[in-house]
């Protein structure tokens, strides 16, 4: 039995033209032709000896095989850009410093710092962990060399800000019944019209999420009330936990102890988007922050499929 060899090149078209949804948009990033994908794509489905891609209406989705193989594939590709960093970049010296909100820390810091730890160990990273508007001025002062933040409508004033993804805003309650049935639950039961204002469990202001819900409710007729207001996002979440009130925010990083809630079930207004920014002190970097901002980019868009969340 002949032995099948993948190559590396192809696989990283496939998994980037599944990324982006698109084999044309893969041929734009990696600087290649349609007609070379495409003849990738065929490379590849005749080593499998299987179709790993189907049409679902007017694109294209995986097959089952198409699935597997993808799973393999994004590892052998990070092992393989792994080996590569450590033998070109072992070397590597200096400092990176990193600003990025709280639900981002959380949720992609611990594996970023490691993965690149493990690269570059004469690379210090300095991580700071802050609010969206302080991110902003301390990447105007020039504190930061990258800055990971969330920004409403790409207001964003980062002077190089690089777009990675748009996810939607949602209500976010109680995961545990018993406490959805609390507090905000009392004044949903008739439709989201009853006489009890509805409880919001926010981050202190300034933040701009606390603006679009308000505005929001009020655009529609409902009553509110601010329950809960703390400079701590995971103070947020543990009163939202509790039944004490609703919060907002896009599905990225959720605790396992709240989820998101269907907003039109419970008369609630439909919310805005939220556009996750990479932002840049500037185009020409050194080369560690260079490659920093590919391993958080990557880190944040596998996070997003591994917790499969629509984009």
């Amino acid at each position: 039995m002949t032995r099948v060899l993948y190559d590396l090149d192809v696989l990283r078209t496939f998994c980037t033209g599944v990324e982006l949804g698109s084999f044309a948009r893969a041929a734009d990033r990696l600087g290649r032709s349609t007609s070379a994908v495409s003849a990738q794509l065929k490379k590849l489905e005749s080593q499998c000896g299987t179709p790993l891609l189907r049409k679902s209406g007017r694109g294209l989705v995986l097959t089952e095989a198409g699935e597997t193989l993808r799973g393999y594939a994004l590892r052998l590709l990070e092992l393989n850009d792994r080996a590569v960093a450590a033998v070109r970049g072992s070397e590597l010296r200096g400092l990176v410093r990193l600003g990025l909100q709280e639900d981002l820390g959380e949720s992609v810091l611990p594996h970023v710092l490691g993965q690149f730890a493990r690269a570059h160990p004469h690379v210090r990273i300095e991580a700071s962990v802050a609010r969206s508007d302080e991110l902003r001025e301390r990447m105007a002062l020039g504190q930061f060399d990258l800055a990971l933040l969330w920004d409403v409508g790409m207001n964003h004033a980062c002077v190089h800000g690089e777009h990675i993804m748009r996810l939607p805003l949602q209500w976010i309650g109680p995961a545990s019944l018993d406490a959805a049935e609390a507090g905000w639950a009392r004044g949903l039961n008739g439709g989201a019209q009853g006489d009890e204002a509805l409880p919001l469990a926010m981050l202190e202001a300034p933040c701009p999420l606390r603006d679009i819900v308000t505005a929001a409710l009020d655009k529609k007729g409902l009553a509110w009330r601010h329950a809960f207001n703390s400079a701590s996002l995971t103070a947020v979440w543990a009163a939202t936990a509790a039944g004490l009130g609703l919060s907002v925010r896009t599905p990225f990083g959720l605790p396992a102890h709240v989820r998101p809630l269907d907003a039109q079930a419970l008369g609630l207004p439909a919310l805005p988007s939220m556009d996750l920014i990479l932002g840049r002190a500037a185009l020409d970097a050194p080369e560690p922050v260079d490659r920093l901002a590919r391993i958080l980019v990557d880190a944040v868009r596998e996070h997003v499929r591994r917790q499969e969340i629509a984009i």
